[in-house]
C-alpha cells in the first residue's frame, strides 16, 4: 500500500490541501475555524475526518465542495484549484436535502436532466441507481413517504447519478437509528467498491470511521487543526464482522486519547 501511495504525484491526487486556514470575521472579532491544515486523498480512496464539534471538519468539506472560500493556503481537486462547486464533486449532507416535489426517480435524474440528457439515458441512469440502493419499488414515491434511511439512499444515488469523481459526505448517517446506520454503512461500502468513487467522509463517530475508512484524519478544535493521520486499512473486518477486536480497540483507544488532549 505504501509503495502505491508514494507513486502518486501531487497532480494525480484526488484532493490536495496545503496549509489551509479559514478565518471568519464578525463585527467584534475574527474566528479562526481552521488553522494550517494539510492533507491529501488519493483517487478511489475512502478517507474519514474525525473530530469534535467545532473542529472545522464541516467547514473544510464545504471548502472542498466550493461552497465556502479558504482564507490562506491551497485546496485542489485533481491538481486544479477549487474556485466553486463543480460536476466533479457530489455532496451528501446529514440533513435530508431531497426535492420534496420530485419523486425518488426524478430526484435521482435531477443532475442528468440539468445536463439535458435524452430521456432514455436518464431512465437508464435512474434504473441503475434505484437498483443499487434497493429502491426499485419506490421509484414513484415522494420524499415524505420515505424513512430516514431511504431518504439518504436516494441522496447518495442522486449524488452518484451525476458521475462525480469525488463524493463529499458530511455526517450523512448522524440522524439515523443504530440499525439503519449500520445498514447504510454496509451499503456505502458496497457502492464504493463497485463505483470506485473517491470518498471524503465527515463523522464524529470513531467506530464508524474505523469500519468505513482506509485512512483517518483526526482534528482538534478551537481552532481546527490536524492531530494525526492513521492507516485504518488493517483487515479488522470480514464484511460486517469484527475479526481483530484487539487491534480495533487499540486503534479506537488511540483516537480517543488524541481527542481528549
Amino acid at each position: 500500500m505504501a509503495a502505491e501511495v508514494e507513486s502518486i504525484t501531487e497532480a494525480q491526487r484526488a484532493i490536495d490541501v496545503v496549509h489551509l486556514t479559514k478565518i471568519y470575521h464578525t463585527t467584534k472579532k475574527e474566528i479562526k475555524a481552521i488553522d494550517d491544515v494539510s492533507l491529501h486523498v488519493d483517487p478511489h480512496e475512502f478517507v474519514s475526518i474525525v473530530g469534535p464539534s467545532g473542529c472545522g471538519k464541516s467547514t473544510l468539506l464545504k471548502i472542498l465542495a466550493g461552497l465556502d472560500e479558504l482564507t490562506e493556503g491551497e485546496a485542489k481537486i485533481f491538481g486544479e484549484g477549487i474556485t466553486g462547486p463543480g460536476e466533479d464533486r457530489g455532496m451528501v449532507f446529514q440533513a435530508y436535502t431531497l426535492f420534496p416535489w420530485l419523486s425518488v426517480r426524478k430526484n435521482i435524474e435531477f443532475g442528468p436532466r440539468l445536463k439535458k440528457m435524452p430521456v432514455k439515458q436518464k431512465r437508464e441512469i435512474s434504473d441503475y441507481f434505484l437498483k443499487m440502493v434497493n429502491l426499485e419499488n419506490f421509484a414513484n414515491a415522494y420524499p415524505k413517504e420515505l424513512s430516514g434511511g431511504m431518504k439518504q439512499r436516494v441522496a447518495i444515488a442522486r449524488a452518484l447519478a451525476n458521475n462525480p469523481k469525488v463524493l463529499l459526505m458530511d455526517e450523512p448517517f448522524g440522524a439515523l437509528d443504530a440499525q439503519t446506520r449500520s445498514d447504510m454503512q454496509q451499503l456505502l461500502l458496497q457502492i464504493w467498491k463497485r463505483e470506485k468513487t473517491t470518498i471524503v467522509f465527515i463523522t464524529h463517530d470513531i467506530e464508524e470511521a474505523i469500519f468505513l475508512s482506509q485512512r483517518i484524519y483526526i482534528m482538534h478544535s478551537h481552532p481546527g487543526r490536524l492531530a494525526d493521520e492513521l492507516n485504518a486499512d488493517l483487515g479488522l473486518f470480514d464484511g460486517s464482522e469484527l475479526v481483530k477486536p484487539a487491534e480495533f480497540l487499540k486503534l479506537k483507544d488511540y483516537i480517543v486519547s488524541l481527542l481528549k488532549k
